[in-house]
């Protein structure tokens, strides 16, 4: 027999969700937050598609903007959502179903209603033609059902978890009128009949898109809008590289930049507008996990199937020198692989080069380490015990030419044991390739969680994806229990038993020694033109730009 549904307003990956209907509205917002102004933001490259659910092409930036889902995700818990096209839901204690009550009010652009029809030919079409995860989970489920204009219903098959529905509640919402006689999985710079807070108006291939807000927007009052989408227009100029759009916003040519570089937060924020306090430039916390950025080791591969080589290499990176001195020390080291989050197991910390006993140190056991595995150094050169003639050597594989400095410091340390490692930079396209294939010795790349990780981990760390090309097991991790804890993720009944069960899968991640830890800000370095404002309350994911608002007197 079924489990029982039970009609709820916000829907939890665990525990309860923290607002309620009657809450006025979401804690990091100003809901007096006046509307109007422009912002401009800048991109890089190109464009030539506005569909942004499916793998051709390069989408243009700021299309959430005008895309409605079923239920919306706030940013001050760790994977909630809330109300939008869908008014509520009904799910049982099992989560082996969902069914979703649209709102009366719902509107496309165009005024036309948002009906059970528009969300099952949305669901239809992302299943054949969406972008793969789409696919992946919409492929769980095993009956859909319309029960009425305005009620659909999900049935899930084998292999659902408790995330499951929750991605179900975050899909997107399709005009079927407008796109039943259309190609889907094509490129397109047609403007779609859409549902979301702002329109496009005026289109630039490759070089601008402007959106508009739409004053008439059916959901400006709901608790995951109110206080939100404050600026009439949104526009992204695109700029051929960081270099040519940097200039750009010194000289007052859009509005708000992220920074990426420490070096240039560090030494390059120095330009007139700063110090005459027409631009402000902010450094923002937030708790959200940072990428875990790391020389990742190929464990497919002789040496790296071997963790002693590992360990040992492991041990002569000097973090210290390399934040110094390229990051100018503003970075944190790695120390998870949820770094700068509470699912960090908090209980390993890198090797630390802080002065020259340090380093010896761990150079002496590197070297410990590599005889034991049976690399020795002859003629200063680290080679195999019973074959002189095999030298211990690799390939460093870069994706940017950014990350060569990082990789050179590295090798420093590695001739000192009597390793000399090829660095080689790719351009993205090969990099890409490569990656895909699992055709490289070491790279330098990352990984990226949420606050509420799930299914993707057995994706990052399990043995089947190990074998899958085009995956994200890098490493070629292949461990039952490291398998076991990821797959139990996705199904731990409270946060607290998910947080238990990520800390013991990062503390056996760690203990395999898959990857030497790199760098992370810990932080959100942002500047922007004075006249624009954002809410005193940062959310836990940190800034929400959706919303800032810009000064009417300014």
């Amino acid at each position: 027999m079924p489990a029982r549904a039970e009609i709820l307003y916000g829907l939890a990956m665990n525990d309860t969700p923290k607002y309620t209907p009657d809450a006025p509205h979401l804690d990091y917002v100003n809901p007096e937050a006046p509307k109007g102004g422009t912002l401009t933001q800048s991109a890089l490259g190109s464009f030539d598609s506005l569909n942004p659910f499916n793998i051709k092409g390069t989408v243009a930036q700021g299309l959430s903007l005008v895309h409605d889902r079923l239920m919306q995700r706030v940013w001050d818990e760790p994977f909630t959502l809330y109300p939008l096209i869908a008014e509520k839901v009904d799910v049982p204690a099992d989560r082996s179903a969902i069914t979703f009550y649209l709102d009366p009010q719902a509107r496309f652009q165009d005024g036309t209603p948002i009906t059970a029809d528009d969300v099952l030919f949305s669901f239809q079409t992302l299943k054949e033609k969406g972008r793969p995860n789409m696919r992946r989970v919409y492929a769980l489920v095993s009956h859909a059902e319309k029960r009425d204009d305005r009620t659909i219903h999900f049935a899930l098959g084998a292999g659902y978890d408790r995330e499951t529905v929750m991605i179900l509640a975050m899909m997107p919402v399709l005009s079927k009128a407008w796109w039943e006689n259309r190609v889907f999985d094509a490129t397109t710079l047609e403007i779609p009949n859409a549902s979301g807070p702002y329109h496009i108006t005026q289109i630039d291939p490759g070089r601008k898109i402007s959106y508009q807000r739409n004053p008439a927007y059916w959901a400006a009052d709901l608790l995951v809008n109110k206080g939100q989408y404050n600026f009439d227009k949104m526009v992204f100029d695109y700029y051929r590289d960081d270099t040519v759009a940097f200039e750009a916003f010194k000289s007052g040519e859009f509005d708000l930049r992220r920074e990426w570089d420490a070096g240039k937060w560090s030494k390059g924020y120095d330009f007139p507008a700063l110090k005459n306090g027409t631009v402000k430039a902010e450094t923002l916390a937030h708790g959200r996990p940072e990428k875990v950025r790391s020389l990742i080791f190929n464990t497919r591969r002789p040496p790296f199937d071997d963790i002693r080589v590992r360990e040992a290499l492991s041990l002569a990176l000097d973090f210290e020198w390399i934040n110094t001195n390229l990051f100018h020390g503003l970075h944190k080291r790695v120390d998870s692989y949820y770094p700068n989050s509470e699912l960090a197991a908090k209980d390993w910390q890198p090797p630390s080069h802080k002065n020259p006993e340090e380093s010896r140190a761990h150079l002496r056991k590197a070297d410990q380490l590599l005889k034991e595995a049976g690399w020795v150094i002859n003629n200063g050169q680290r080679v195999k015990e019973n074959d002189p003639k095999a030298q211990l050597t690799f390939e460093i594989m870069l994706g940017a030419p950014d990350d060569e400095k990082v990789a050179l410091a590295f090798t420093r340390n590695l001739k000192r044991l009597g390793i000399t490692p090829n660095v080689r930079v790719l351009d993205a396209a090969a990099f890409t390739g490569r990656l895909n294939d699992y055709d490289y010795d070491m790279v330098l790349h990352f990984w990226l969680s949420t606050l509420s990780p799930g299914t993707e981990q057995i994706l990052y760390y399990g043995c089947e994806a190990a074998r899958q090309k085009a995956r994200w097991n890098f490493p070629g991790i292949c461990d039952p229990q490291i398998d076991e804890l990821a797959l139990s993720i996705a199904a731990a009944p409270s946060r607290a038993d998910m947080v238990r069960r990520v800390q013991e899968l990062d503390r056996h991640l760690l203990a395999g020694h898959y990857m030497i830890p790199l760098n992370y800000p810990g932080v959100d370095y942002v500047a922007y033109q004075a006249r624009l404002r954002r809410p005193d309350t940062l959310p836990l994911y940190g800034m929400v730009l959706e919303s800032w608002w810009s000064d009417p007197l300014q």
